[in-house]
């Protein structure tokens, strides 16, 4: 039993003294970070079929040695913009944003990475139940950086109703986890298996796409098996990287 939670503690603890070591603090403030685009994002007005993207970008400052930042990106075909979608937690009224910032720009100062990118048909057939899960979000008054209800629950929130995006959430992601104290239990956020959570602070994931991961106390750590790599909070993945490519479709 002792090795057994040794190897838990490591588990969490190795990855959050890897995180903390590789953090430098930024040399600008918030309010004039770089928010420049990344270049992830086609030029709409000369790509012109439809495109779903997700980004996931490091939290600002020291929040990035555990924490990141989602949002969602959509382009209709034939359309000459994006619509960008995500939650945020300053600001009165409604954590819920719409083009809040650049469609693929870094996150004051973090570079973003895609999770999700589908372009063509199957794109614009996603669309319109992206905004439907978008408006159907419960939490659109409500911030709690840990351990939710926040930016990662949002998407973890769109995820489960569009189940074809197939988006495995990062394990780095504080929040995806978060469930209401009424509903404990349901689809994890890839719709490929089950999870059951107590407010995000305690809880399991078993699924295709997700793996096997465990929530303590806000941070995951687990294993996915189709990729094989271990998922550890604060890093993300230690392994195989996630192939973006199998949800690039033309």
């Amino acid at each position: 039993m002792k090795l057994v939670l040794l190897i838990v503690l490591a588990w969490i603890a190795v990855p959050v003294l890897v995180s903390c070591a590789r953090y430098s603090s930024p040399n600008y403030s918030w309010s004039n970070a770089p928010r420049q685009s990344s270049g992830l994002a086609p030029d709409p007005k000369v790509y012109r079929e439809a495109v779903v993207q997700i980004y996931n970008a490091r939290a600002f400052a020291w929040r990035g040695i555990f924490a990141t930042h989602p949002w969602i990106v959509v382009k209709r075909a034939d359309a000459d913009t994006y619509k960008r979608y995500e939650v945020v937690g300053w600001g009165s009224g409604s954590k819920l944003r719409t083009d809040y910032a650049t469609v693929d720009g870094l996150w004051y100062g973090s570079t973003p990475s895609l999770l999700v990118d589908v372009r063509g048909p199957e794109a614009e057939a996603l669309i319109d139940q992206i905004e439907s899960a978008v408006a159907s979000y419960p939490f659109k008054d409500e911030y709690v950086t840990w351990p939710g209800p926040n930016s990662n629950t949002f998407l973890a929130h769109v995820a489960r109703e569009v189940p074809e995006l197939s988006l495995d959430i990062p394990a780095s992601a504080i929040g995806k986890d978060y469930r209401p104290w009424y509903q404990p239990a349901g689809f994890a956020p890839s719709g490929t298996g089950l999870q059951v959570s107590l407010l995000g602070l305690l809880g399991a994931t078993v699924a295709a796409e997700e793996g096997v991961e465990i929530n303590l106390l806000g941070l995951s750590f687990g294993v996915d098996l189709l990729r094989p790599a271990l998922r550890l909070p604060a890093i993300g993945r230690l392994g195989l990287p996630e192939d973006v490519s199998r949800s690039t479709r033309s």
